[in-house]
């Protein structure tokens, strides 16, 4: 096989560095109202116009209808309202559903070099990509391919590798069920367990935590628990921009008398206040009040704080012993140490007062102790994120807060289909009883060496040890940390292939050979001897449930996921393979059969999943049933940890604006942090500003150093806003270039990109 050269080599992996004219305004105090209205109808009409728009609004979320591809919040169990959206539920509809069109005429007119220099809003906005591409060796242009050759290039290429080993086999968390489900099969006949996702880089530390500690790494409570729960810790999460339903559920659960408590380093409007859209004092600019108490962390600082609400309990003799001596182990050394705590030093890390941190804990042993905490990427994305989230287990285990009603714990994922993904098998070591399975259903040999995960991926790619790189869905180039550092690993592929709708900057730093093959949006029907198909999620609270595409493709060229990884399995692996990948890339039906005998929970999948709203997946930790190596729940004790910033540095945690999901960028704004038209910003203490020199709206660069290496974020603009000192923040992905490959979570891997330490100085 020929050296990995291709023609991007000098090409930026860097979004552009002008500013694009920064407006400011005060921050919000209360998330949605008749704003959040305006913004959704601007996007859904300005992008897909009045008809295709009306539809698409109308069927999200709906009964029969399709599911956001934004959050993985749920549904109701009970009830669907007419506009059963948020404004980023829109933005992404209107994304997807765009009348405008990335054809083969686009790629003839741009080439790599002019795609590179858009910024990735312009990427996003180019529209629908309608046919398959190709970027063949030193060429800059990409052009069209059928999708016969295009799967005969992915398979010549993989079947002509040394090692199935030297294939990485990245998936999205919009990928449904069943194109989950085919794509890790086809993978392991392949035969590699190079499998990394993007719960990789986020999620992954919750699952390991929970997993150890009650043997379930999901969420153990359900919408109604929420809505009648007594208290409700959300720690690290930020719902009014990243999980904007979850605000309507909040606002239940404070009408029936529940009291919030926030643990946030920065005061977020969906944290402190909701103005319902479809209520009369929403439109009227009249808040529910949310979080009744807000603790502003600082960075990292979270396990310390947790300590101190579990070391209140134990002092006020306000632990549930019966729970404790019935359902769990470890507790005596747990107690012991929380003994051992000084408040003096709880205090200076977490930067939490001792009176406060007590009051959290006596409002949590009250009444029922109905308890549930909520968390995301807050938590999950620090060097210390599994020991935390124990804390968290920790605290449940200590008010016997889990398996009953209204109580328990509650990761927020985030992506539509992350947790349905992970179900399906997508996974770099699934359990052995999973390929056991595998193997009796479609009569082949799994392999069992554990895969890459991601940050594994990137290093083998970037060392040569890996050379192709396929992905189902996703952009990740921009979600993954060390931007350069992965652009070269990308760069030193022989193939790199892209299952996308959009444009996005992976599709300009490419392998020798670059494949887009376009595919079929959620909202998308596809009909098939005249019978409309749909496939399945699985949403952040267990529900396995029916999507149902309603909308005209984009383009008659476009193949649905499981067909895509269906082709590309005949090809690859046909002629040595039982399974009938063709059959079942074109009936999905037969793939949930399979499913069905495959993974515990989705008996008689096929006639469940056509129930109104699905069914609920079993919960053994919502039963008090453990799951672990002792069969009972396991308290954690874990010294306390926390970043230590050196001489002059800052604490940099990265995150989203309330103009994007994840990687997708739908505008320049992040109204609610009073943000108008530019992304290029660093959020920083007023008092951290004035120590350096930095006025409001200078541009500064930002350095990381981690092991002897640095790596800069240059020209952004500095925004005095209310942080913790020692602490700011920036939008991912332009800071993700700061994140160092090799700085990742203790045991579950994950980057640490809410604790990188850097400095900022004026930008020369």
């Amino acid at each position: 096989m020929p050296p990995a050269l291709n023609s991007n080599s000098v090409i930026s992996s860097q979004p552009p560095e002008a500013f694009t004219g920064i407006e400011l305004d005060d921050p919000k105090a209360a998330a949605a109202g008749v704003p959040a209205v305006t913004n959704s109808l601007k996007h859904v009409y300005g992008s897909s116009g009045l008809m295709r728009g009306t539809s698409a609004m109308l069927n999200l979320n709906q009964w029969e209808g399709f599911d956001c591809p934004s959050c993985a919040w749920p549904d109701p169990d009970d009830h669907r309202s007419a506009f059963e959206f948020c404004e980023n539920g829109a933005k992404a509809i209107a994304s997807e559903t765009t009348k405008k069109r990335v054809t083969s005429e686009f790629f003839a007119q741009f080439g790599l070099s002019e795609i590179a220099k858009m910024s990735d809003f312009e990427m996003d906005q180019a529209g629908r990509i309608t046919q398959p591409v190709i970027l063949r060796p030193g060429a800059q242009h990409y052009e069209p391919i059928s999708w016969d050759e295009a799967f005969h290039v992915i398979a010549d290429t993989l079947n002509a590798l040394h090692s199935p080993d030297e294939a990485v086999f990245y998936t999205s968390g919009r990928a449904t069920n069943e194109a989950a489900f085919l794509y890790q099969l086809f993978v392991r006949e392949f035969g590699t367990n190079n499998l990394p996702d993007c719960s990789n880089m986020c999620h992954e530390s919750s699952g390991a935590a929970m997993n150890q500690s009650v043997g379930v790494g999901k969420a153990t409570v359900t919408l109604k628990d929420l809505e009648t729960a007594e208290t409700i810790l959300i720690i690290g999460q930020n719902p009014g921009t990243n999980h904007p339903r979850m605000l309507t559920s909040l606002q239940r659960a404070v009408e029936n008398g529940a009291e919030i408590i926030a643990v946030n380093p920065m005061k977020e409007a969906g944290l402190t206040g909701f103005m319902h859209p479809q209520q009369v004092k929403g439109v009227l600019g009249m808040a529910t009040p949310l979080a009744k108490q807000f603790l502003q962390v600082r960075g990292n600082g979270d396990q310390a704080l947790l300590k101190g609400i579990a070391k209140t309990l134990a002092e006020d003799g306000t632990i549930d012993r019966a729970f404790i001596a019935e359902h769990t182990v470890g507790f005596t050394d747990y107690e012991a140490h929380l003994r051992t705590l000084d408040w003096s030093e709880l205090e200076l890390v977490s930067g939490i007062s001792r009176e406060a941190m007590q009051k959290v804990a006596r409002t949590c042993a009250r009444g029922g102790r109905k308890v549930i905490t909520c968390w995301a990427m807050g938590l999950t994305q620090h060097k210390n994120a599994v020991a935390t989230i124990q804390e968290v287990v920790n605290l449940h285990l200590l008010l016997g807060a889990i398996g009953r009603e209204s109580a328990g714990l509650c990761p927020v994922r985030g992506h539509s289909n992350v947790q349905g993904d992970r179900t399906m098998g997508v996974f770099e070591k699934m359990p052995e009883w999973f390929l056991s399975n595998l193997e009796r259903e479609f009569r082949f040999q799994a392999p069992r060496q554990h895969g890459y995960d991601t940050v594994a991926a990137i290093k083998a790619m970037h060392e040569g040890k890996a050379k192709v790189f396929y992905a189902l869905g996703g952009n990740f180039l921009q979600a993954t940390p060390d931007t350069e550092f992965t652009a070269q690993a990308l760069r030193n592929c022989y193939l790199t292939v892209h299952i996308s709708t959009k444009l996005n900057r992976s599709h300009v730093i490419t392998g020798r050979t670059g494949l887009i093959l376009p595919c079929l949006g959620r909202s998308e029907k596809e009909t098939r001897n005249g019978v409309d198909q749909f496939l399945t999620v699985e949403n952040s609270m267990s529900v396995v449930h029916a999507s149902h595409g309603k909308l005209t493709p984009a383009s008659p060229h476009l193949l649905s996921e499981p067909e895509i990884v269906a082709r590309t399995a005949a090809a690859t692996v046909g002629s040595r393979s039982r399974t009938p990948w063709l059959e079942l890339g074109t009936d999905y039906d037969q793939i949930r059969d399979r499913i069905a005998r495959v993974v515990p929970g989705f008996e008689n999948f096929n006639q469940r999943v056509r129930q109104q709203g699905g069914f609920y997946l079993p919960n053994s930790a919502r039963e008090l049933k453990w799951d672990t190596a002792s069969g009972m729940a396991h308290f954690n004790t874990h010294p306390l940890a926390c970043i230590q910033p050196g001489a002059g540095q800052l604490v940099l945690q990265t995150f989203r604006s309330h103009d994007q999901f994840n990687t997708t960028v739908y505008g320049l704004n992040d109204r609610y942090r009073g943000i108008g038209n530019e992304r290029r910003i660093v959020f920083m203490n007023p008092g951290d500003m004035k120590s350096r020199g930095i006025s409001p709206l200078v541009p500064v660069d930002m350095t990381s150093e981690f092991r002897g290496q640095t790596r800069t974020a240059r020209r952004f603009l500095a925004i005095p806003y209310d942080l913790p000192a020692g602490s700011c923040a920036a939008y991912f992905p332009e800071a993700n270039v700061l994140v160092p490959i090799d700085s990742y979570a203790d045991v579950s891997l994950t980057p640490t990109s809410k604790s990188v330490l850097i400095t900022v100085k004026v930008a020369e």
